[in-house]
């Protein structure tokens, strides 16, 4: 469990900050802005929930996500190293991805096929949980030039936020009445 008893420190007022590991790095490192966008994402989620707290298991199914950003950005804040003994570090597991996997299977069955490209937006809660899937994907962005870069990141963790921005799309559907109040692109309308 974290403590914090104070808020303010004032060690990043010249513009850096320190990793899990300690290593101390600049704000615009590779590796913040990766684990940055993973907490912009859980944000977005937080203004999902506004709109879905009466909706029982989907609620806690965002929930759950919200936990489990909080374990990913603590596995992208902390580089693995090349003797790290399995379960030393919270990192994200494959199974995590797998029950993404199958929670979007789940809320798909429910949705009609898709005909068209969905524009973001419809009910609140659809409109924040299509926020979050874009911020997701840069989260993904972010993670990808990481490891571009030579630095150390698991597997799991690309593939969560892979399969995280699918779900995220397949719930903005589901939040949107299960598809009816879906607004769709309509190519060229505007010519």
């Amino acid at each position: 469990m974290v403590t914090l008893n104070r808020i303010y420190t004032r060690s990043g007022d010249a513009g850096t900050t320190r990793l899990a590991s300690g290593a101390q790095v600049s704000k615009a490192d590779g590796r913040v802005e990766a684990y940055g966008a993973v907490d912009e994402t859980n944000a977005c989620l937080g203004l999902a929930r506004i709109h879905t707290r009466d909706a029982g298991a989907f609620d806690a199914l965002l929930a759950r996500l919200q936990n489990e950003l909080f374990d990913l950005g603590a596995d992208l804040a902390t580089p693995a190293a090349a003797d790290e003994a399995p379960g030393s570090r919270l990192r994200i597991l494959d199974n995590q991805v797998a029950r993404i996997e199958g929670e979007i299977d789940l809320l798909n069955a429910e949705l009609p096929e898709l005909k068209s490209f969905v524009l973001p937006g419809g009910t609140e809660a659809a409109a924040a949980l299509h926020l979050a899937r874009t911020v997701c994907r840069r989260a993904e962005r972010e993670t990808v030039r990481l490891i571009e870069a030579g630095e150390p990141v698991s597997g799991p963790a690309l593939r969560y936020l892979n399969r995280l921005s699918d779900l995220l799309f397949v719930a903005a559907r589901y939040a949107n009445d299960k598809g009816a109040a879906e607004v769709f692109w309509v190519s060229g309308a505007t010519r």
